[in-house]
């Protein structure tokens, strides 16, 4: 059977990309290797860490904050095979839910390894070995990322000891002591659930701020609430070597970045997570003539498009921040692109959550990102401190943060550090979307008392006063 569309992956970016796509007419299949649905975001990323991380800041909170909220509990004891199988349900009910989904759309999906034989032209490759091609007037490449390890250092992650952020989410017991390799997203998420259970913590970074990319008042305001909460931070320190113990556990060997004595750390387990490269490996993709970037990313032009006529690439495999979100938007785009339509997507306005608790949420511009431009703006503050609602819930750590153009006053950037920041940055997207100003936030009625008027009284910060400070 000849299909419109093959999609290959059904990751958040693929399995949108093949229902959007069914939904505009166009007959279509999907290739999967894993037996469920859902990629890694679904399976071992985004949906179950999100469960653990839940899971455990009730569990953070049952132990600390009931009581001044007159709630008298005896302390909380954890049950980590129960709060494991609410992680798993999590998972469970979402991969049926785009099976589901598969079907309601007249998906065809086909289990096994995909490859591209060219333009028109995808194999199949099953658990026993056999093989089917399918013919297909479009393919869509949306196959993800996988670990990328540490750069020129060799690291046989076993998944027990030694673990990605996979073996992370299975962890049959707490560990006493947990380094993290990587002061990224993943890490401080996931390092964040451990030590609320329970574990010491120590992140190793190689740069001399933790979450790079993110604006710098806000890294460092995060980095000493998460001190507050006995996270241990290593920055500035380049990691040489990762061993297993002789009986169990491991050890972490780094030094300066700019030069100085080595140092060895050991613990129970140790995570890396040092970031994720694109998942190209055994696509056939240098057969089939695709080329890729300098960094192993698939190249496409603003459509999507691949050199080879009829390929697309989406998602992590191509340039841009890789985020579940901008994969799905992507999805939406290239299907609307291949029925003839005009897709689109908007790369600057595309929020970034880190779930830890706080939450830090940001969208647009850094204000270090502004000053390398060379645009003059205006930024407003206002801190959780002084919401009520926030002193309501014992919620008070942090801040709102809006950047607006100092002569138009069209808002550029927004960042959040707060509890519930990765709900509330979404007023600031749709704002931005419609290139809104910060007065326009600012006059925007907010409901009262809600933590969603801290956005804006940063917004009235920026081109006047806010009123509550």
């Amino acid at each position: 059977m000849a299909y419109d569309v093959v999609v290959i992956g059904t990751g958040p970016g693929g399995y949108v990309a093949a229902i959007k796509a069914a939904q505009l007419g166009l007959k279509v299949a999907v290739v999967e290797k894993r037996a469920t649905l859902g990629g890694t975001c679904l399976n071992v990323g985004c949906i179950p860490s999100k469960a653990l991380l839940h899971a455990s800041e009730m569990f953070a909170e049952a132990g600390h904050s009931f009581d001044k909220l007159g709630i008298v509990v005896d302390a909380p004891k954890l049950d980590l095979k129960k709060m494991m199988a609410h992680k798993d349900a999590t998972v469970k009910a979402n991969v049926d839910g785009v099976a589901f989904l598969m079907k309601k759309n007249k998906i065809d999906v086909h289990n096994g390894t995909g490859k591209v034989l060219g333009a028109g032209k995808v194999s199949v490759t099953k658990e026993d070995g056999s093989t089917s091609e399918i013919e297909t007037k479009n393919i869509i490449i949306a196959t993800g990322s996988d670990v990328a390890g540490i750069p020129g250092v060799s690291v046989e992650i076993d998944e027990k000891v030694i673990i990605s952020s996979t073996g992370a989410l299975e962890l049959d017991k707490v560990p006493g002591e947990l380094v993290v390799v990587g002061g990224g997203v993943i890490g401080l998420e996931l390092g964040s659930v451990w030590a609320r259970l329970g574990a010491k913590v120590t992140v190793v970074e190689y740069l001399d701020t933790i979450l790079g990319g993110m604006d710098g008042e806000v890294s460092k305001q995060f980095q000493r609430m998460l001190e507050k909460q006995g996270i241990i931070f290593k920055l500035s320190a380049k990691v040489t070597a990762v061993e297993k113990g002789d009986k169990d556990g491991a050890t972490v060997t780094f030094e300066p970045v700019k030069g100085g004595d080595a140092e060895t750390i050991s613990a129970d387990n140790v995570l890396i997570a040092t970031g994720r490269k694109p998942y190209t490996e055994g696509l056939g993709l240098s057969e089939a003539g695709v080329e890729l970037d300098e960094r192993g990313r698939i190249k496409t032009d603003a459509h999507f498009s691949t050199n080879v006529k009829g390929i697309y690439a989406i998602g992590d495999v191509i340039a841009g921040p890789m985020l579940a979100h901008k994969a799905e938007d992507e999805g939406v785009a290239v299907a609307e692109i291949i029925s003839g339509q005009k897709g689109h997507v908007n790369y600057d306005v595309i929020p970034g959550v880190v779930y830890t608790s706080p939450e830090v949420a940001s969208v647009g511009k850094t204000e270090e990102q502004l000053k390398k431009e060379g645009i003059a703006y205006n930024a407003g503050k206002f801190p959780f401190m002084a919401n009520g609602r926030a002193r309501a819930m014992q919620h008070t750590d942090g801040f709102v943060k809006v950047l607006a153009d100092k002569v138009t006053d069209r808002v550029l950037g927004v960042h959040i550090v707060g509890f519930g920041a990765g709900e509330m940055i979404h007023e600031a997207a749709v704002l931005m979307e419609f290139g809104g100003s910060a007065e326009d936030l600012g006059r925007t009625c907010h409901a009262h008392p809600t933590m969603s008027e801290a956005v804006k009284e940063a917004a009235m910060a920026t081109f006047f006063k806010p009123i509550h400070l």
